[in-house]
């Protein structure tokens, strides 16, 4: 119940993004730097660093709508204001809603790995999306990805390093560090304790 009043009463943080390019200082009221997060889940992370860097400006695309009703539901809770929300498929998004050199970090953490064969063509991370990151992405920006599933980290690595507006911030130009930002989600938590390795990944425009 407390998802669905935040939906219904959640006007200050939902985006409507429409067919529309989105003129993101009117949608933050301010002109600091923007963080776009695709795929936030029920929004864990994206929430802890929005709470934690209340000067940035933090955009989260996702099309789960129990998990927007929670985000928003712990932003009104906490009176967080630099988060906004747009309920559609990322891809289309990036396309059709936001002009390019946008962000100065995009995040996507754990993105559903899609293992079965078949189902490849599902990930996220293909090509023409990568190539869209980097469009979007500021000079100088950064994408951050992490994920548990080794076949789809070495997906993800391979799909990057396609991309010649990108570089690998990987001292020996394969997996990175833990980003120190991230948070750790209770999904991560429980990854971690049934003996799954996480696999982070930074390529800078």
């Amino acid at each position: 119940m407390s998802q669905a009043r935040a939906l219904e009463h959640g006007e200050e943080y939902l985006v409507d993004a429409g067919d529309q390019i989105l003129e993101m200082e009117e949608l933050f009221d301010n002109d600091a730097a923007i963080t776009l997060e695709i795929g936030f889940g029920v929004g864990q992370a994206l929430l802890e660093m929005a709470e934690c860097n209340p000067e940035k400006n933090y955009l989260g695309i996702e099309v789960y709508l129990p998990g927007i009703g929670a985000l928003i539901h712990q932003c009104q809770l906490r009176a967080i204001k630099n988060i906004r929300v747009i309920r559609g498929d990322a891809k289309y998004v990036l396309a059709n809603n936001c002009r390019p050199d946008s962000f100065t970090q995009i995040n996507i953490f754990f993105p559903d790995p899609w293992p079965k064969r078949k189902h490849l063509k599902r990930r996220i991370i293909q090509q023409d999306m990568v190539r869209l990151i980097a469009q979007r992405l500021k000079p100088g920006g950064r994408v951050y990805l992490a994920t548990d599933w080794e076949n789809y980290a070495d997906w993800m690595l391979q799909e990057f390093c396609q991309e010649p507006a990108l570089k690998n911030m990987s001292v020996n130009k394969g997996f990175s560090e833990r980003f120190k930002e991230r948070p750790m989600t209770r999904f991560e938590s429980r990854g971690i304790r049934l003996g799954h390795e996480v696999w982070d990944l930074c390529f800078e425009k």
